[in-house]
């Protein structure tokens, strides 16, 4: 049976002519590459309801990007004017999805809000807006250079020697970048693997688990153009595929 993945979507708000709704959009890229990395991809909506009874059917978890984590979770008591999108269910229900995971060592890849996510749940902070908060001369939200989706932004270095060194082969890639915010502490128990020119941690990994890893930038988005950056997706996978032979072999 192929590894069902399941990935979080984005709240938005539709505005018709018979009302206003909220929805749960996912970005077909997400989708795209599960598919092409051989999983089968499942939508998950935000609720406070039994995450567990979802991860209990899923062999891999994928956390998307999309809108800003609350300050307040991470100890921040003002909301700086950039910071955007914030949605208290969606963190809530993707801490307890993390929660449930790690207590189930399911293979988990967190990508761009995702590796945010990732770090606050895990007791570390973040960086509100980059712009504002960091003198760097990188450029982390690459649509202002008049890039594409899929273009290169900038390059990241990889950790020789690390999980994401072994994913990729290389201690050097290619990476786009659509982020304002980044790690600012990093959570005691991730450990960074990649950063970009200007040291800001885009990638971390949890020792210990089967499979967990956060990138900051959009593979999904390159991948076609660039396939390489399939093999994340690949590597998520081929854990699930790993954790069901460990747990068959028990």
């Amino acid at each position: 049976m192929k590894p069902r993945i399941g990935i979080t979507p984005s709240p938005t708000q539709d505005v018709l002519a018979h009302g206003t709704f909220e929805r749960y959009a996912m970005a077909r890229p997400y989708v795209d590459a599960v598919l092409a990395a051989g999983g089968v991809p499942i939508v998950l909506p935000p609720h406070d309801g039994d995450a567990g009874a979802l991860l209990d059917i899923l062999d891999g978890l994928l956390l998307s990007g999309g809108g800003d984590v609350e300050p307040a979770r991470y100890g921040e008591p003002t909301i700086h004017p950039a910071t955007y999108g914030i949605h208290p269910l969606r963190d809530r229900f993707e801490a307890a999805l993390l929660a449930g995971a790690f207590e189930r060592d399911l293979p988990t890849l967190c990508i761009c809000r995702g590796i945010q996510v990732l770090n606050v749940a895990l007791g570390g902070t973040l960086v509100q807006d980059i712009a504002d908060q960091l003198a760097t001369p990188v450029q982390h939200r690459q649509q202002e250079n008049g890039l594409a989706t899929h273009d290169i932004g900038h390059d990241v270095d990889v950790a020789a020697d690390s999980p994401l060194a072994r994913v990729f082969g290389v201690e050097r890639v290619g990476v786009n970048s659509y982020h304002h915010q980044a790690i600012m502490r990093l959570a005691p128990d991730l450990v960074p693997v990649a950063s970009a020119p200007d040291g800001v941690t885009e990638a971390v990994v949890l020792p210990g688990k089967a499979f967990v890893v956060g990138v900051q930038w959009h593979p999904e988005l390159m991948f076609e153009r660039h396939p390489e950056q399939l093999k994340p997706f690949l590597a998520l996978t081929e854990a699930t595929s790993a954790q069901k032979l460990a747990t068959l072999n028990r």
